[in-house]
């Protein structure tokens, strides 16, 4: 493909926003043209950013001139790190002007209509992009969401075991403090402590979860058909949320098989075309004391999940540790990579990758 996709990225100015920079950067599908903010807008963006990732702000985006939040964007690709009250009304109105808007905010993830995806999970659920133009009256914009930063380890975990029967999940996380975004946490708070609340996300693992596992029929999603409790904790790590799962499986497999399903799971074969995509999407480690956040986060360029310590549970059956980097595979990455499917799928209008020719 000869020319890059042009993209815009809301709320850029933000801890995920510069993460969506910090990944587009030299990306070979996509290019920012356009950022968006609302207290820096009309700034330059060198100037208007504090920059709180490694290193600085990519060279082709400090001259940008930052737009308003209702400015009028010629990129045909949108990523929202909006904040939800934000979110609500705006990524509504960019996908009806035709924009296909990828979005990281909770605000419309589990709207009916709305593709909630991990592609290596359920590539196929983007076939509710038809539906929703149907709906909507939408003709080439489209909104996509990802999922909570914590629900996608949980669901990269769990997606493997289906074939075992996953009736009931127990889920505990200890959250980063970088998933509260920036500057998040007040040291007083967190340093020498562990929080027991994280505001919304126990209800989002006990939902998201499920339509993600579930399954398109007809234009719509059936949930996928368990119980799952979570309790969310934030923990004093800067990056990588970690989740202590223990689950009752119908079929009472080994040990075995289930490290056997973790370590050749693939999912769709689509994302093997993907550029974010990782080589393999699970990782187990057999050590003893991992996964652990600072060892292991990155794996994969930060698009891995890592599993460990499988073992019997004397209530479930089965409990396992999971991790993922929150804001790499749980936020900014995710949207990446989801836009890449919806490329490579044909929901992009002109974007026409040489690798899509090789799709069965």
């Amino acid at each position: 493909m000869s020319k890059k996709i042009d993209v815009a990225v809301l709320g850029a100015t933000g801890a995920v926003g510069q993460r969506f920079i910090q990944l587009l950067e030299d990306h070979p599908w996509f290019q920012v043209t356009e950022l968006v903010g609302k207290s820096s807008a009309g700034k330059r963006y060198g100037d208007a950013v504090n920059w709180v990732l490694n290193g600085n702000p990519p060279e082709s985006v400090v001259d940008l001139t930052v737009k308003p939040l209702d400015a009028e964007l010629d990129a045909p690709l949108v990523f929202s790190a909006l904040p939800k009250e934000a979110a609500v009304d705006r990524e509504p109105q960019l996908a009806s002007a035709g924009h296909i808007v990828c979005t990281n905010a909770g605000a419309h993830r589990m709207a009916k209509d709305v593709p909630l995806l991990i592609p290596e999970v359920n590539a196929d659920h983007v076939q509710l992009v038809d539906v929703q133009r149907a709906n909507r009256d939408w003709t080439t914009g489209a909104l996509i969401a990802n999922s909570n930063c914590t629900v996608m380890p949980l669901v990269m975990a769990l997606a493997p075991l289906r074939q075992f029967g996953i009736r009931r999940v127990s889920v505990v996380s200890e959250q980063a403090i970088s998933g509260a975004g920036y500057p998040g946490v007040a040291s007083l708070d967190i340093l020498d402590n562990v929080i027991p609340y994280v505001g919304g996300d126990e209800d989002k693992m006990q939902t998201e979860s499920l339509k993600m596992l579930g399954t398109y029929v007809a234009g719509q999603i059936d949930l996928f058909d368990a119980v799952v409790s979570a309790t969310c904790t934030r923990v004093p790590v800067i990056d990588g949320h970690l989740v202590n799962i223990s689950v009752d499986l119908e079929s009472k497999p080994s040990i075995d098989e289930i490290i056997t399903a973790w370590g050749t799971y693939q999912g769709d074969s689509r994302v093997a075309l993907l550029p974010s995509a990782p080589e393999k999407p699970l990782q187990y480690l057999s050590q003893i004391d991992r996964p652990q956040p600072r060892r292991d986060r990155d794996a994969g360029k930060g698009m891995m999940t890592s599993i460990g310590r499988l073992r019997e549970c004397p209530v479930l059956g089965y409990k396992f540790a999971a991790l993922s980097h929150n804001t790499i595979r749980g936020a900014a990455g995710s949207s990446i990579l989801n836009a890449e499917l919806l490329a490579v799928t044909g929901y992009i209008p002109s974007f026409e990758p040489e690798l899509a020719q090789a799709l069965p």
